[in-house]
């Protein structure tokens, strides 16, 4: 995954910029690439491909670079008053879908197993890619992933609608502190006024799901796409037949399942169970204590009414 540099966004890009500074200042201490590389810890390639603004940098790499030449913090100054984000090149079979994340006037997704990209938490993001990637890739793919979210998660942002089956709460991504820090995600931005998050519960039967995770576009201009994924490739269809079918299976489940309100209490409910991991189990007085806490922090949170939990019968 590369990123975008002068010849792709018509002018001298914020890496091209940084990248002529952090050359500066090394030439300024008679180092060579490799030289500072070696100070770095790094591969010389990691430098060139910095300074001639086809990678951008990590926070962690600009302040080490003031520290090896001496800049009194110049870099990591630049660096924090950049926004990195119009930098991000998506791979070629995404860019199709980040365009429109770019324009959409409404997006409604149902998503199984995995938090939806516009969702993800970056330490659930990286841990996600850590599976299948490591190093610079990684943090690239991660900033990828995140600089589609600014847009929705904005003041006056998009209606954004996520159905999530239950399996994308349960499903360990990372560590128990990654999981529980991506619940408490889910519960703020789902405070926000042109964001719903409900949850399909595993339990609950005689539910209609899609056959797997979809996103429902719709554009300024009135054009609607249907958007789905198989590994590596993205599958588009704006047939208006197409997304009648599928818009209507997906209004269908999201009136059969918990509505918001209940589903932050099913959140809440998951969150607090990732807090506990890994502790001894309670005695029976101490479950009874909790219970009484429990349903005390559901009536301060606005009397939601407590859904089942995994595995009872609906």
């Amino acid at each position: 995954m590369t990123y975008r540099n002068a010849e792709a966004t018509g002018g001298v890009s914020n890496a091209v910029l940084f990248g002529d500074l952090l050359r500066f200042y090394r030439e300024t201490e008679l180092l060579t690439q490799e030289a500072l590389a070696r100070q770095l810890h790094c591969d010389r390639s990691h430098v060139a491909k910095i300074e001639a603004g086809t990678r951008v940098p990590q926070e962690s790499f600009a302040k080490s670079c003031d520290e090896v030449l001496h800049t009194g913090g110049a870099l990591l100054r630049m660096w924090r008053q950049i926004d990195w984000y119009p930098e991000v090149q998506h791979p070629d079979w995404f860019e199709k879908r980040a365009e429109m994340d770019a324009q959409a006037v409404a997006l409604r997704e149902y998503q199984e197993r995995v938090m939806p990209g516009m969702l993800q938490t970056p330490a659930y993001a990286h841990a996600l890619f850590s599976r299948i990637a490591s190093g610079d890739e990684v943090d690239e793919r991660v900033r990828a992933r995140l600089s589609r979210q600014p847009r929705f998660l904005a003041e006056d942002g998009p209606l954004y609608v996520a159905v999530l089956d239950e399996s994308c709460l349960r499903n360990a991504v990372g560590t128990p502190k990654v999981m529980r820090d991506q619940c408490a995600h889910l519960l703020a931005v789902g405070r926000r006024p042109n964001i719903r998050i409900q949850v399909a519960p595993a339990a609950l039967f005689g539910l209609l799901r899609p056959s797997g995770s979809m996103s429902l576009i719709k554009l300024p201009d009135g054009h609607e796409w249907v958007y789905s994924e198989s590994l590596d490739r993205g599958h588009f269809n704006d047939d208006p037949a197409v997304f009648a079918g599928h818009s209507q299976a997906y209004d269908v489940l999201r009136a059969d399942i918990p509505s918001a309100r209940e589903s932050a209490a099913l959140i809440s409910d998951v969150m607090e169970g990732y807090e506990h991991h890994g502790q001894a189990p309670a005695r029976r007085g101490d479950l009874d204590q909790e219970q009484l806490q429990r349903q005390q922090r559901r009536q301060l949170r606005g009397n939601r009414p407590r859904f089942p939990r995994r595995g009872a019968g609906a």
